[in-house]
């Protein structure tokens, strides 16, 4: 449930609501007040009561603190990737923990994910599938066999030995801090379309660290040039996902990454965030292709 189809909720009332990250974005609908938007996020419980349960990612500050304020009904299950004794599902550095129903233990490297956001998203659905219900079995089956959603970390192929990945899903930054998150091997970063009052210093560092280049997709990329001009060692920027897959090809040695994790919304060039991944993909499928050929 997104907040604004959240705001228009009178008697909505899960048996498990999940919120997992509150981060600034469509302020422009909130009146540029973050505490308007994270009351919206927060309506998702606003009907619930004891027999429900509230799973939430406890580390995430906003969420921490609102938790605090507010009278909170359902049966709450903390997801955390720390470990203290209030916390009901964590990891604990190897594995997933879950005191539930039943106490169990799941291995990342037994799920077909990667990245510590995708920690968080196991942890959140596995505890809600077992308190609704769900056979712990089917769950690790499940969680073997999963096929992560288009456009979020996707990862599309493998030419001369450089990974393309389709994250075009990350509209925000922080969906970029997972997806850099995600990755320990050197990376040809993409990002660049419509900003939404970015702070590209939450993730200068980060970026610093792993990106041997970036290249800007979008038709207004000054804000992107200045923030990371002195930060990455090569800024490119291009209109053509054509261009811009052939550029990364050429930047990237072989064991890099190219990840298309664009921190911006994507309307200047595309559709959405669904096209830009789409094209993105073809793109890379037409130059593996050619490579082979």
């Amino acid at each position: 449930m997104s907040s604004f189809q959240l705001d228009g909720t009178k008697k909505f009332k899960p048996e498990i609501g999940i919120l997992l990250n509150i981060t600034p974005d469509h302020l422009d609908r909130y009146e540029y007040t973050m505490q308007k938007y994270i009351d919206s996020k927060f309506r998702i419980i606003q009907q619930m009561d004891a027999g429900q349960h509230f799973i939430y990612y406890t580390d995430d500050a906003v969420i921490a603190t609102e938790v605090e304020k507010k009278n909170i009904l359902p049966h709450q299950v903390k997801v955390s990737l720390k470990h203290d004794a209030n916390t009901k599902t964590y990891f604990d550095g190897e594995k997933m923990r879950f005191n539930l129903k039943d106490s169990f233990a799941i291995a990342q490297s037994e799920t077909t994910l990667k990245g510590p956001h995708n920690l968080i998203n196991t942890m959140a659905a596995v505890s809600a599938a077992h308190l609704a219900g769900v056979k712990l079995e089917a769950i690790r089956e499940g969680l073997k066999t999963f096929k992560n959603a288009p456009h979020r970390l996707e990862s599309v192929a493998v030419i001369k030995g450089v990974e393309f990945v389709n994250d075009s899903k990350a509209t925000n930054i922080d969906s970029v801090v997972y997806a850099l998150g995600s990755y320990e091997k050197p990376l040809v970063w993409i990002a660049g379309g419509v900003d939404k009052g970015n702070d590209y210093n939450i993730i200068k560092e980060e970026v610093r660290k792993k990106a041997r280049a970036l290249i800007c997709l979008g038709k207004e990329n000054d804000k992107l040039k200045k923030a990371f001009g002195d930060v990455v060692p090569v800024i490119q920027e291009t209109q053509s996902v054509q261009e811009l897959v052939r550029m990364a090809l050429a930047l990237a040695k072989a064991g890099d990454v190219v990840l298309l994790s664009p921190a911006c919304a994507s309307f200047d060039l595309f559709r959405n965030y669904e096209d830009r991944g789409d094209q993105f993909r073809k793109a890379v499928l037409d130059l593996k292709k050619e490579a082979e050929a």
